[in-house]
């Protein structure tokens, strides 16, 4: 059974660091590129950072110099280190997986809430 557990969401304030983490379990995530999305209410889902190899990682604009994807090799756990939150940045944050080759072959997660208030 394929299982994907965010944790890690929470209130910050603007300007503050947050760290999500998404548990991997039933899969070989190797074989898998990772990624996290988030929605916002009223918004589409949106990709906001992309793990393809430990060499290649996609970011949007939007977050570009302020979040980090990383998956250290000996965990199935994929981080993303948000720094300088912004009030747009609140959203329920999504884990992602999807095979790399069978590309229908995905897996999302429940999601985290993230909200950046004062």
């Amino acid at each position: 059974q394929v299982q994907l557990v965010e944790s890690g969401g929470g209130l910050v304030q603007p300007g503050g660091p947050l760290r999500l983490s998404c548990e991997v379990s039933g899969i070989v995530l190797s074989e898998h590129i990772s990624a996290w999305y988030r929605q916002a209410p009223g918004n589409q889902r949106e990709l906001v950072a992309a793990f393809i190899s430990y060499g290649t990682k996609s970011y949007a604009d939007t977050v570009k110099g302020r979040f980090t994807i990383s998956k250290p090799l000996a965990e199935n756990t994929v981080y993303l280190e948000m720094n300088d939150l912004k009030p747009e940045d609140t959203a329920v944050y999504y884990c992602n997986v999807k095979h790399r080759e069978l590309t229908a072959i995905q897996y999302w997660g429940r999601g985290t809430q993230v909200t950046v208030s004062s």
